[in-house]
This record gives structure tokens, C-alpha cells and sequence, in this order.
């Protein structure tokens, strides 16, 4: 059974997905899927090869963002914000929990000029924490354009 988290009306995280979940995830119109979870981080874990395959099967759009726990760069927050600005519907992030999910999307809201709190706010209501990035969200927040 999912875990989908809405943490926007666009966006929801959650904890790894299985091939059924794309299926529910598809009824709610989810168009894009991405995987914030490298391969290989726990034994058993479903590959994101075979999530990409079994997402394209069911018409939705499939991107790879792996976060390690090493934190997030630049990089990874400008591809989230990308993934998500030209996603043609609505996003279905995911890792092991959904924690990372959570905190590269706050970050990329927070680039983009998003209140912090309000994204703190949107996180906790889904059931996640983002003190641990508040202070970068702050910095990304006040250096946005705009």
C-alpha cells in the first residue's frame, strides 16, 4: 500500500514505491516519477531501471536525482527545480523514506523564492522535518531572483 505524501498540490513524497504503486500513483495523475535513492542502498530494493521501465509503460515521465546521505549540491537542487517546473502534471518523488525527496523539493521551492516557513509548514503537514535545511533554505530564499 503507498505512502504518498502531498506536500504541494503537484507534489507528493514518499517512502520507496513498488511497480503496483506507479499504478495508483498513475490513477492520480501522477505524470512524473523521481528517484532521489541510489541503487543499491538497501538489499532488496527495487532498481531504477525497472521503476523508469515500468513508469514509461504507464505513460509518465521518469527522472533520476539520487541523493546520498553525503547532502545535496547545486546540481541536484537545479535538476529538481527543472524536473518540476516542466513536469506536465503531478510529481511523485521518492526514497527510502521520502525524507530526502522532501528536503531537495524544499530547497528547490526555497531557490525559486518560496517562504521558508511556509514550505517548513507544507513538509511538516505531509509528516516531514526540514530544520535540518532551514538554514539553507533561508539563504536560497533570500538569494532568489525576483
Amino acid at each position: 500500500m503507498s505512502d504518498f505524501r502531498a506536500l504541494s498540490d503537484t507534489v507528493m513524497a514518499s517512502p520507496q514505491i513498488t511497480i503496483e504503486d506507479l499504478d495508483e500513483a498513475r490513477g492520480l495523475g501522477v505524470t512524473l516519477v523521481v528517484c532521489n535513492r541510489p541503487d543499491d542502498e538497501e538489499a532488496g530494493q527495487l532498481g531504477i531501471e525497472e521503476i523508469e521501465q515500468e513508469a514509461k509503460a504507464r505513460g509518465m515521465e521518469f527522472t533520476s536525482i539520487p541523493i546520498t546521505h553525503s547532502g545535496f549540491s547545486e546540481a541536484q537542487i537545479s535538476a529538481m527545480q527543472h524536473a518540476l517546473d516542466n513536469a506536465e502534471g503531478k510529481t511523485l518523488a521518492y526514497c527510502r523514506s521520502g525524507t530526502r525527496s522532501t528536503l531537495l523539493w524544499a530547497l528547490a521551492q526555497a531557490s525559486k523564492g518560496r517562504d521558508p516557513q511556509e514550505i517548513a509548514t507544507a513538509a511538516a503537514q505531509a509528516g516531514y522535518d526540514t530544520s535540518s535545511i532551514r538554514p539553507a533554505m533561508d539563504i536560497l530564499a533570500a538569494k532568489a531572483p525576483g
